[in-house]
Order: C-alpha cells, then sequence, then structure tokens
C-alpha cells in the first residue's frame, strides 16, 4: 500500500484550492495512480477508502472505469460499510451496456434473502437504479416477497423496485397484481403513493391489469375524498393542501381507469366534482390538483355539466398571474376546442386578451387558440381583433397570424367584398410574411367575383399607390391593374361613396367603408370618393415598380406583363410602352429579358394579333394541375364514349318493330345481344345492326433477340371479350451450354402504352422464362386507325433489340414516342420464374418494394 495515499476530505480540499484546470487534473491523475497501486495490492481494509476517492473523481468527470470490479468486491464482503460505498460505485459505474453488471445478481439476491433493513434497502436501491431485464427476471420472486414485509422501510423501497421491473419487463405484471389489492390499505403514505404508482405502470402496459383493477375504483374515490374532506397530518399538508402528490397520481389513475368504461366514470363523477369546488388554487399546490382533476373529467365520459365547470376552471386559470398557469390553460382549452367548442366560445375575450402578452410562448399558444375558436358567426370580430395583433406582433408570430387570418377568411367569409378586404388589409399590414399561395388565391378570388373587378381594381391601385414595399400586394395589384385597367379608367364603382384617385398617385376626399374595422381615414384600404384616373399617371406607377430596388424580378414580371396588357386596355399611344419593352430586352434577367423581347416581337410583327394574345384571362377553376388534368382525361373519355354510342336492347328492339310491320309483335321474339364497340365495325355503327363484329387480325410471334444463346421472342394475345386488351407474352429462352445471370433486357415502348419489362436470371441451360403483361389502354386503336401497327411492329423487328450492358436502345426514327423502360427481374426456380418489377422514370411500379432501379 502506498503510504502517500490522501483521504477522501483531503483529496476534496485539495481539488478546491487548485487555481487552474491543469493544478486539478495533475492532483487527480496523481491520486489515481495512488488508487491503481492499491487496487493492485489488494488492501481490502482501504478498498472502500479508495473507492470512495474515484467515485468523486468520477462525480468531476475524470474517467474512473477500472473500479468497476473494486465495486463488486465490496459489495460481496460481508461488512456494511464495504457493502454500502460497493452498491453506490455500481450504481454510478455499471450500467446495462456493460456484461459486468450481471455479475452482482447473485449477490442483490443473498442480500435481499437477508433480515437487515439497510442492507436490504441498498440492494433494492441498486436494482431499481440500473437492474437489467434479465436482473429484474431473475430477481422478481424476492422483490414481491419483500412488498408484504413489515417494515414500512422495505416495503416502500420494494414498491419502487417493482415499478422499475414493470418497466423494463412489462411481463411480470402477473406476479405484482395480488400484493397491490393489499397495499392499498396501507396509511403510510409513502408506500401509498408507490402502490398508486405501481398501479398505474400496471394498467398502462397490461390490459388484464386495467380490467382487474376498475373493481379498486370505489376505494381509490373513498380515499381521495378523505384526503380531500378531512385531510390529514400537518407533516403531510403542502400550503394548505393535503398531500397534493398524492392527490394528483390518485386523479391520474382514475382517469385511466376511467377511460372508455361507463361504470368507472359514473363513480367518480361525484368526487370528481368535489374536488373541482373546494380545492384552494391561490397556491400552485392547489393548482396543480384542479388541472389534474380538469384532465381526468376530459378524458373520462364524464356529465356535460361536468365538462364544462372544468373548462370554466380553465378560464379562471387564464385570469392567474403566473404565466406558467396560463400558459397550460391555454395549451389545454386548445385540445378541447375539437370536442366542446361552445364551452371554450365564452372565455374568448380572455384568450384575444392573451395575445398581448410579453411572453412570446404565451401570445403564440393564444394566437392558435384565437385562431381556432374562429367561426361563421364571429369571424368578422376575431378578425378585426386578429388584425389588430398582426400590426404590432412580434415578427416570428407574423407568418403565423397572416396565414392564420387568410385561413380562416377563405373558410368562413360572408361576402366576396369582405374577403377581399381581409386579404388585402393582411398584405398591406404583413405582405412579406404571407406565403406564395396567397397570391395566387387572391387573383383566383377577384378573378371570380365578376361585379367586384372595378371595385377590386381601385382598392389595389389606392394601395400600391401608398405602398410599393409589400411584395405580394404589388403583385396582385400589377395583375388587376394589366388585366382590368379599363374599369379603373372609366372612373365608375358600383360603391355608393365611389373612391376617388388623383392624379398625383394620391387618395382624396372622405368616405365609409364596409368592414372598415377602425382604419384611419388616410388608409389606402378606406375608400373614399374616386375620380377618374389618368392614362399617365397609371403607367408612371407601374414604371415605378419596375424602377424600384425592392421589387423582385417576380414582381417586375408582372408590372412588364400589365404594362403589355395595358396597351390594349388604354386609348392612347403606345410609344411609351414600346420604350420600356425595349429597355428591358437587354435586362440582364433572363426571364425579363425574355418576356420584353417576346412583347415587342408583339408590337413589330404580330400587332394584328396582340389585341386577342392580351385579351382578359379567363376564370382559373380550383384545383391543382392533376386534378385538373384527371378531369381532362375523363372529359376526353366521355367524348371517346358519345362518339361511338353502344347500340341498346331498345335501339335494337326499334329496329325489330320496324322491320317486323307486316308480322306484328310477338312475345317470343329474341332479341340480340348489345354490340361491343370494336373499331373498324364502322359500317355496324352507321347502320346499328346485330350483326357480330368482324374478328381481329392475328398478330404473329416476333422474335426480336438472338445472341450467344439467348432468345427472346415475343407472341401477341387478344382475349375474345376485351378486344382494347392486348396480352404480350416475353419467353427467354437459354440455349447456350452455360448459365446465363444477372442480364438486363431493355426496350422502347411508346409513351402511350402501360410499361412493362424483365429483367434477371436464367440458371439453368435451356430454361426457358415467360412474362405475360397486360397493355391496355386506347393506344393500339389508336394506331390501327392511323395505320401505324404494322409499321412500328415492322421497325422494332427491323431495329431490334440490343443486349448491351445497362445502355438504352436507340429510339427509332419513326415511332418518336418510344422512350420508356421496360425492365423486370426473373429468377428461375425450382417452382417456376418469381417476377420482381422496378420502377421506370414516369410511370408508377407495381412493386412498392421496388424503388429507385439501377437501370
Amino acid at each position: 500500500m502506498v503510504a502517500s495515499s490522501l483521504k477522501l476530505q483531503e483529496l476534496i480540499q485539495e481539488i478546491r484550492e487548485a487555481k487552474t484546470q491543469a493544478q486539478e487534473r495533475e492532483v487527480i491523475q496523481k491520486e489515481c495512480a495512488h488508487i491503481r497501486a492499491s487496487f493492485r495490492d489488494g488492501d481490502p481494509l482501504h478498498r472502500h477508502r479508495q473507492l470512495a476517492k474515484l467515485l468523486y473523481a468520477h462525480m468531476l468527470g475524470y474517467p474512473a472505469h477500472f473500479g468497476q470490479m473494486e465495486c463488486l468486491k465490496l459489495i460481496a464482503s460481508p461488512r456494511f460499510t464495504d457493502k454500502r460505498v460497493g452498491y453506490l460505485g455500481a450504481m454510478l459505474l455499471l450500467d446495462e451496456r456493460q456484461d459486468a453488471h450481471l455479475l452482482i445478481t447473485n449477490s442483490i439476491k443473498n442480500d435481499l434473502s437477508q433480515g437487515i433493513e439497510a442492507v436490504q434497502g441498498l440492494a433494492l436501491c441498486t436494482l431499481s437504479a440500473m437492474g437489467s431485464a434479465e436482473m429484474c427476471r431473475d430477481l422478481a420472486r424476492e422483490v414481491e416477497k419483500l412488498l408484504l414485509q413489515p417494515s414500512a422501510y422495505v416495503r416502500k423501497k420494494a414498491v419502487l423496485t417493482a415499478v422499475h421491473m414493470i418497466r423494463k419487463v412489462p411481463e411480470l405484471s402477473d406476479i405484482f397484481l395480488p400484493p397491490c389489492a393489499q397495499l392499498l390499505h396501507e396509511r403510510h403514505h409513502g408506500i401509498l403513493l408507490g402502490t398508486i404508482t405501481l398501479i398505474t405502470e400496471l394498467c398502462e402496459r397490461s390490459p388484464a391489469a386495467l380490467k382487474h383493477f376498475r373493481k379498486v375504483v370505489p376505494q381509490l374515490v373513498h380515499t381521495l375524498r378523505t384526503l380531500v374532506m378531512t385531510g390529514c397530518s400537518t407533516e403531510h399538508s403542502i400550503s394548505g393542501v393535503s398531500d397534493p402528490f398524492l392527490q394528483v397520481q390518485i386523479l391520474r389513475l382514475l382517469r385511466i381507469l376511467g377511460r372508455n368504461h361507463e361504470e368507472s366514470s359514473e363513480t367518480m363523477n361525484d368526487l370528481l366534482a368535489q374536488v373541482a369546488t373546494n380545492t384552494d388554487t391561490s397556491r400552485n399546490a392547489g393548482s396543480a390538483v384542479l388541472f389534474e382533476t380538469v384532465l381526468t373529467i376530459m378524458d373520462i365520459r364524464s356529465a356535460a355539466g361536468l365538462r364544462v365547470l372544468a373548462v370554466n376552471i380553465l378560464g379562471r386559470f387564464l385570469l392567474n398571474s403566473d404565466r406558467n398557469i396560463r400558459y397550460v390553460a391555454l395549451t389545454s382549452l386548445l385540445k378541447l376546442v375539437q370536442s366542446d367548442h361552445s364551452a371554450v366560445q365564452r372565455h374568448r375575450p380572455t384568450v384575444v386578451e392573451c395575445l398581448r402578452e410579453p411572453d412570446a410562448s404565451l401570445s403564440r399558444r393564444a394566437l392558435e387558440l384565437s385562431l381556432a375558436l374562429v367561426n361563421s358567426s364571429n369571424v368578422r370580430t376575431m378578425t378585426q381583433e386578429l388584425q389588430g395583433f398582426l400590426e404590432s406582433c412580434p415578427p416570428d408570430l407574423r407568418a403565423d397570424c397572416a396565414s392564420g387570418i387568410l385561413l380562416a377568411a377563405e373558410r368562413f367569409a360572408p361576402t366576396k367584398r369582405w374577403h377581399i378586404n381581409t386579404i388585402l388589409r393582411v398584405l398591406t399590414t404583413a405582405g412579406s410574411y404571407v406565403r406564395d399561395e396567397a397570391v395566387a388565391n387572391l387573383i383566383q378570388l377577384i378573378g371570380g367575383a365578376q361585379e367586384l373587378h372595378a371595385y377590386s381594381v381601385r382598392r389595389l391601385y389606392s394601395a400600391l399607390a401608398e405602398d410599393i414595399s409589400q411584395q405580394p400586394l404589388v403583385q396582385v395589384a400589377a395583375w388587376c391593374i394589366g388585366e382590368y385597367g379599363d374599369l379603373l379608367l372609366e372612373g365608375t364603382c358600383e360603391e355608393t361613396e365611389p373612391l376617388q384617385v388623383g392624379p398625383a398617385l394620391g387618395v382624396h376626399g372622405r368616405g365609409t367603408c364596409e368592414g372598415r374595422q377602425g382604419r384611419p381615414q388616410g388608409h389606402p384600404l378606406c375608400p373614399r370618393p374616386l375620380r377618374k384616373v389618368e392614362e399617365d399617371v397609371v403607367l408612371t406607377l407601374l414604371e415605378r415598380v419596375l424602377q424600384s430596388h425592392m421589387s423582385l424580378p417576380a414582381t417586375r414580371g408582372y408590372a412588364l406583363t400589365a404594362l403589355m396588357k395595358l396597351s390594349t386596355r388604354l386609348h392612347g399611344d403606345n410609344n411609351r410602352i414600346c420604350q420600356v419593352m425595349s429597355i428591358y430586352g437587354s435586362c440582364q434577367d433572363v426571364e425579363l429579358q425574355q418576356r420584353a423581347v417576346e412583347y415587342n416581337a408583339l408590337f413589330r410583327k404580330y400587332d394584328h394579333l396582340r389585341a386577342a394574345v392580351l385579351e382578359k384571362m379567363p376564370l382559373v377553376e380550383r384545383g391543382g394541375p392533376q386534378v385538373n388534368e384527371e378531369a381532362k382525361e375523363s372529359k376526353e373519355v366521355a367524348q371517346l364514349s358519345e362518339a361511338a354510342p353502344v347500340p341498346t336492347e331498345t335501339q335494337a328492339s326499334k329496329l325489330l318493330d320496324l322491320l317486323d310491320l307486316l308480322d306484328g309483335p310477338s312475345e317470343n321474339t329474341q332479341h340480340p345481344p348489345p354490340l361491343d364497340p370494336t373499331p373498324g365495325d364502322t359500317l355496324i355503327h352507321l347502320l346499328d345492326l346485330p350483326c357480330a363484329p368482324l374478328p381481329s387480325a392475328p398478330i404473329p410471334n416476333l422474335k426480336v433477340f438472338e445472341r450467344e444463346g439467348l432468345q427472346l421472342t415475343l407472341s401477341f394475345v387478344r382475349p375474345p371479350g376485351t378486344p382494347t386488351l392486348l396480352l404480350i407474352t416475353v419467353t427467354a429462352t437459354n440455349t447456350s451450354g452455360g448459365d446465363v445471370t444477372h442480364f438486363i433486357c431493355q426496350a422502347a415502348v411508346p409513351k402511350v402504352c402501360r410499361r412493362p419489362g424483365l429483367r434477371g436470371s436464367l440458371d439453368t441451360p435451356g430454361k426457358k422464362a415467360t412474362k405475360e403483361r397486360r397493355w391496355q389502354g386506347w393506344w393500339e386503336d389508336e394506331m390501327r386507325r392511323e395505320g401505324l401497327q404494322r409499321q412500328a411492329l415492322g421497325e422494332l423487328q427491323e431495329e431490334g433489340l440490343k443486349l448491351l450492358g445497362v445502355e438504352w436502345l436507340p429510339e427509332p426514327a419513326s415511332l418518336c414516342a418510344l422512350s420508356n423502360l421496360l425492365c423486370s427481374e426473373f429468377p428461375a426456380t425450382a417452382t417456376g420464374p418469381q417476377w420482381r418489377h422496378c420502377s421506370s422514370p414516369g410511370w408508377p411500379s407495381d412493386d412498392p418494394a421496388a424503388q429507385n432501379p439501377q437501370s
């Protein structure tokens, strides 16, 4: 043993006296060297002192892994001083990731079997802190026996250890079910709190335990009523609330037991009402109990009056001076707004007041709740409040607030005029914070309201004249001026008090506005009497937008197009517009330059087409391009169906009645079956005669590839019942003397076809693999009508399918649509070929597992 080793108190003093980190590290390294030497010498008397110093160094962040085995030796020691330090070291230095922790299982089992409470407590604490699943399974029975020990100290630690075991190994729940029922009668608050926590863990992880413990709901209700009404000793009272920790835990367990269970919910309704009305909320302890009561009421099948009481409690929380309580109330009301909307609506003024909170988290929650409270009956009032908040809210909330107002206006707008006014005010206040789709939505809204075109263009003109910094507003205004500039020049409007726009880009006169919402008279969106606008003023305003350094390239594009459209709306000379187009014909921005060049070409070469090209845009239909494309395809299918109608039984009956005039009607007349629409049956369609369709000519087999013992053959079959369906069978044959593996077959098909394909291997010489794919659609009928089918097949045969690794097949000159890939895999097995399809650009894959093919 090294004699110069320090005691623990001396080591702590030297470390605290170190003035630099280097000095502290030197002291630690020197002492760790003494500790290592002591461990090597095997001194049993001072081992616990050396390990205590090592644990202190570990707490400071220095490595102490070399003391793990010493912990095991101390735990196995019969002395209590050694066991205490050994168990402490095991909790700090060992965990589940290290195999050494399993070596103390037997020591813990032996200590749990002893009758010494202190030793049992150390073993239970260590097991609950670092016990792995294997240790929990091995020691579960010992812990179960300790749950019913006479010592309250041991029972409390055994309950906490059982909670850890259930969290680690949920299947051990059956072991702890019987003791829990007995522990519920405990008067010791610590044991009772641990038991409630254990039952909560069991119910959350085991449906059988949940069903079992629903029988103890009356007992839990009695315990909680005793705590609320009669109270308990002063040692368990916190701020005048009787053991709030136990109350909260019982309420949480009642919430789990009463969820989706009518009988249990009915049993606890009266108790929850008593807790909600008798709990003092002047301190945090009472607020915690009351908040847990609210959560329980909302989660079980409680009465309607009780739910209203819970919402009112949250409303009182909003008036609390503590910000944390107000935040909790706003978060809870936001969760309840969907299920109890009318009850939450009563606290709308208080929620709106929370918008002005200086705390950013509170104002954000209040904003989310305010947007959720908007409906068709209060949309005007709530929008006015939200717009007022938008003008003064922090920058990080402006985007959410603007988006919420626009969404609420779109859903609950009472009139189109109010909707337009709301969006314009949002764009004027926070235009740079709105999303990109706001511009398209407003343009679509204005385009669909034909009666408000003049009104909208004047309002936008006034707003643009006041401020050109809000880019979304400038884009919408430029679009409207370009589309409806003639209405701006007429000087007429649908309003009772028309707007007046002077030549100095200002707004003059006085007036009132529907839904002015407290805007000052100088606000650009407040309508005032309007004079006729001069053409030069409008052009000057658009040129100002083009020349502004704040204008984005997209905004300049809007303004340039508006100027071009005004060339057909204005009645004056277009030389000024031509000069602007000539200037931007050499712009550095490629998009603007291209537009200007095209517009110049309209002026110089196609002036006779300029009026037709620059007509007003048609109404934009709602829906994305995919929806429009689907509608277009369905429309084409309907037109094809109308072009080739199928003769019905009624038409055949009329024809027979016409031909059977001399014989008279007959009851035994057999009507022929309806005709199948087949291309080429033109004569049948013209006469509508009930005769069989002409059979289509068979397509001969094609050998498309043959090289190095590998042959690919295509065969074509048309099912009799579906003439528009063509079945193409690809047969791959290996005639070589060896195996053919990892080959890839690629072919080009017209874009109008469904893309089939194959890729794989033939493991056996002479083995055949056949793949049948369906090419279904109108493409073949289209090719037959145009006389291209035989030509396409002939060119495919002449060009050949080239099998060159992963190279693409050259496209035939006569079929420019042949560009899609044909690939699949088919490993030959004893039961037959198995296929896996892989996707190709532009086509959906019929196998979800096949993603991103490498071919």
